[in-house]
């Protein structure tokens, strides 16, 4: 799935993720980005969210000016099941996206791009089913 976030990304934004998990996953990811296209090279990236089942880790980093920074793996727990629905929650404020799981906090990313309105497409893919996204 890629959609465009009209505007772009500004603090109070909410974007809202619910699916249901296939009953054997390897990843998730949701990605936001200034370029929409699939395999950007230059386009920014303020959240990459990738979630893996193999280590039950869900990463965090981000792609400025063509390179990736440090990847954040801290959790408190992990909050997605094989076979199950989720509903994630990217909340955008100013100095981090929260991101919450079934109305539960998951983890924090700070901001590691100034222009957020730059942040222009939301890109979900991996081994989930997409019931809605907003």
């Amino acid at each position: 799935y890629t959609g465009e976030i009209k505007g772009g990304m500004r603090p109070s934004m909410k974007l809202v993720v619910m699916g249901i998990i296939n009953k054997k996953p390897k990843s998730i990811e949701v990605i936001l980005s200034s370029a929409p296209q699939e395999e950007d090279t230059e386009g920014d990236v303020g959240l990459q969210l990738k979630v893996n089942f193999m280590d039950k880790a869900v990463q965090r980093n981000a792609r400025l000016a063509g390179k990736w920074g440090q990847a954040e793996n801290t959790l408190s727990f992990f909050p997605f099941a094989p076979g199950e629905s989720f509903k994630m929650e990217i909340v955008c404020e100013h100095q981090q996206f929260r991101i919450l799981v079934d109305g539960q906090p998951l983890c924090g990313f700070t901001h590691r791009l100034s222009q957020l309105a730059s942040l222009t497409a939301l890109r979900v893919f991996g081994d989930l089913q997409l019931t809605k996204v907003a």
